[in-house]
């Protein structure tokens, strides 16, 4: 019996890496905003909550949630003082989250600790290294990985007839 062997790449394994650099960094992200009760899902409603008005819905796209995450996450918000549901200035019957000043002072710790997960993350880099690195990132996310694949349709049973 021959032994088989995997197929020869001849890329690197860019999914293997972007997924296990994203991986990691976010758990540091998240251990390091839970010093201060927070999530990164809270961290993110709130610094665009800040930006500019924005309803769940939009938050809920900005953060990549589903509707019952985003739920959740400004429950959670709201219960710590930090945000509020509001009407919508410029549409009564839609709902916005309004940051409270706690939510803003919170934000604004939460953006450093962030930032400084973030800065730690980049040290093994020269600083030309990390300019490259985040020019060759932003350019694929505006570009070939802008916008993700649509998922492929799910296979659909025969109807089952019913006597």
């Amino acid at each position: 019996m021959t032994a088989l062997s995997a197929p020869a790449a001849d890329q690197p394994d860019l999914s293997f890496l972007l997924d296990r650099t994203s991986h990691v960094l976010r758990t540091k992200v998240a251990a390091a905003l839970a010093e201060i009760g927070m999530t990164a899902r809270m961290h993110c409603v709130l610094v665009h909550a800040l930006e500019q008005e924005r309803t769940q819905m939009q938050l809920a796209q900005l953060g990549d949630m589903d509707k019952t995450t985003m739920v959740a996450t400004v429950d959670a918000l709201e219960r710590a003082g930090l945000a509020e549901r509001r009407p919508s200035s410029r549409d009564r019957r839609a709902r916005v989250i309004v940051v409270t000043e706690k939510g803003a002072r919170t934000a604004a710790r939460s953006q450093e600790i962030v930032d400084r997960v973030h800065r730690e993350a980049l040290s093994d880099l020269t600083d030309g290294e990390r300019e490259v690195l985040l020019r060759a990132l932003r350019r694929m996310a505006e570009g070939q990985l802008a916008v993700p694949a649509a998922p492929p349709a799910p296979v659909r049973r025969a109807r089952q007839r019913t006597a």
